[in-house]
């Protein structure tokens, strides 16, 4: 079977892991990588030994050899590139943001449709064994019904220029949160402050309100003491803890809730809480990057729509607009982009 040729643009901090992975997946073949700072192409060529290096885009979408290109830039640059991308009749791989207006995304969306095209979000928490695990425990009712979810994502790290806290780290948890919940909220709301550079928050607070009474909530930060990577569930039956900066035993299963009793005299008799085992699953040791970029090559391959889709990384990006507009309003709530 022929490998799937593939066009990175973008080789920074992160396209560097890109360029890592698909050139050493199996049924993949990294032929070009662009970027506008030619003296990356030494890191390129130690990277990737077989892919040439250009500091123009343009040489990738004309290439016809090329099938699928994989966009790993500033996210202000993705829907100019993502739209050559498309219409130069390229499968598509977007890191996230998807974009930064939602009305980019979906011409992005409604282009790859029209034009038969796989268009993929780098939303990598849905591709973590942990979150697949957790997804499947929800899926089975074993926490019972679903009542809220909170996530923190904070470090004392890199300070970013352009993005704030909230466009850099939030999309993670907001993928998974949607990925868990399989809804959007109806209501955002979202509170933060910029210590460090004027108009680019450090830190933020983001609450997502849904029709059916679950809530969810995020704390990012890169101005934080420590380093957090944590989800917690809370259900009617169980709950669980997924901290992503355990190094094993990452995910911690509480038979722990609060039973009610409708024989009883005192409201103390109603509710009773109830402690019962903790359950550590084995999760499963693999990169989650590694596992989304094949899942790429899966996709491309076969033809069928990736787990983050388009349109799941529409309703990420809708989530984020309504944040965002909360934000600059002091915390006001927001409706979602319909």
């Amino acid at each position: 079977m022929d490998k799937v040729k593939i066009g990175l643009l973008g080789a920074g901090a992160w396209g560097r892991n890109l360029a890592r992975n698909f050139a050493t997946l199996p049924g993949c073949e990294l032929a070009a990588v662009s970027d506008a700072e030619p003296k990356r192409a030494g890191v390129v060529a130690e990277l990737a030994p077989g892919a040439r290096f250009s500091p123009r885009a343009d040489e990738i979408f004309n290439d016809s050899s090329i099938q699928a290109v994989v966009i790993s830039t500033p996210p202000a640059t993705h829907y100019e590139l993502g739209k050559k991308a498309l219409q130069a009749g390229k499968d598509l791989f977007v890191e996230k943001p998807l974009v930064l207006d939602v009305a980019q995304g979906e011409e992005l969306v409604r282009l790859a449709e029209e034009q038969k095209r796989i268009l993929m979000v780098g939303h990598i928490m849905v591709y973590h064994p942990a979150t697949l695990k957790l997804k499947d425990y929800i899926r089975r009712g074993e926490f019972g019904e679903v009542y809220y979810l909170y996530a923190s994502r904070v470090n004392l790290g890199k300070v970013r220029d352009i993005e704030n806290a909230l466009w850099s780290f939030a999309p993670h948890d907001i993928s998974m949160v949607l990925f868990f919940l399989e809804k959007l909220p109806v209501q955002v709301t979202a509170t933060g402050r910029a210590y460090l550079q004027p108009g680019i928050e450090d830190v933020c607070f983001l609450t997502m309100h849904f029709d059916t009474g679950q809530m969810a909530h995020i704390h990012v930060s890169w101005l934080d003491p420590h380093k957090d990577r944590k989800v917690t569930i809370v259900g009617s039956k169980k709950m669980a803890v997924f901290d992503d900066s355990a190094s094993s035993e990452k995910i911690w299963i509480y038979d722990k809730g609060v039973n009610t009793n409708p024989d009883y005299t005192t409201y103390g008799e109603y509710l009773a809480l109830r402690t019962g085992d903790i359950l550590i699953p084995k999760v499963e040791s693999k990169e989650p990057l590694s596992l989304e970029c094949q899942h790429f090559i899966d996709c491309v391959r076969e033809r069928k729509s990736p787990r983050s889709d388009g349109r799941s990384g529409l309703d990420v990006l809708k989530v984020l607009e309504a944040a965002q507009r909360s934000l600059k309003a002091g915390g006001t709530p927001q409706r979602l982009a319909t």
